[in-house]
């Protein structure tokens, strides 16, 4: 065993981990694996490129021992980059904002069934597999945002840390399964499909959306948005009906 290599090696480590760059760099790294990945795969929504940068950054934590406190001093850039990203959405929405105008009643009868779907299917499910009560809540707002999540998470009575998980987990597992789902569904109209994933699967489902059409994205994106809204009113209200 080369003790020299090993010592330098490990020396390497400790100066890097204490580098708050490095965890940026990492998460990019990662993300451009799942990307490289993901286009070889053929733009396949089974190979996700968030997924692989996930299971690559967890995998590295996992292994180095470091705490997701270290991890996020290092990549909160990329977190602070999330509330741009989120407002650069209105500029599609404008461009297509005659198309959306012409859509708003359907858009509205969409937004409260697939709202209340999203919430009361996911408690029900859990609850059936006995799950305890502060689980069931933790699990409604799983399909909106992680801020608005964890907001409504902590105001219900969940665990915002948890349901942080679950937004992560939905907006993944949307991503790759929507289209196949909507496909199998017979489901063509570009509006519809993106108003479904963005409603179901948030800002994860939005950007697939927008890779596969620039419509799809832009009701995508209004379908965070919308939903944020309604879940933060609908969950509250749903949790004091069942709780009775």
């Amino acid at each position: 065993m080369n003790v020299g290599g090993h010592s330098a090696l490990a020396g390497l480590w400790v100066y890097l981990h204490a580098q708050p760059l490095f965890w940026l760099t990492a998460t990019l790294a990662a993300y451009g694996c799942g990307a490289a990945l993901h286009e070889r795969a053929g733009r396949s929504p089974a190979v996700n490129a968030v997924a692989i940068a996930v299971g690559l950054l967890v995998a590295l934590l996992l292994g180095t021992g470091t705490s997701y406190a270290t991890y996020f001093e290092g990549a909160q850039f990329v977190h602070f980059l999330l509330g741009p990203a989120t407002v650069a959405l209105a500029v599609p929405m404008f461009r297509h904002r005659h198309v959306v105008a012409r859509a708003w009643l359907p858009l509205l009868a969409a937004l409260l069934a697939g709202s209340v779907t999203a919430a009361a299917s996911a408690m029900a499910v859990a609850w059936a597999l006995g799950a305890d009560w502060q689980s069931v809540l933790s699990l409604a707002p799983k399909s909106v945002t992680t801020p608005i999540a964890m907001g409504i998470s902590e105001r219900i009575g969940g665990v915002p840390s948890f349901t942080a998980v679950l937004v992560m987990v939905t907006g993944i597992l949307g991503a790759i399964i929507a289209r196949p789902v909507l496909d199998a569904l017979g489901v063509r109209d570009w509006r519809a499909r993106g108003f479904a994933a963005g409603l179901a699967a948030h800002g994860l489902g939005t950007a697939r959306a927008f890779q596969v059409d620039q419509l799809a994205g832009t009701f995508a994106g209004i379908g965070v948005g919308l939903n944020g809204i309604a879940t933060s009113v609908l969950v509250p209200l749903l949790v004091e009906v069942v709780g009775r």
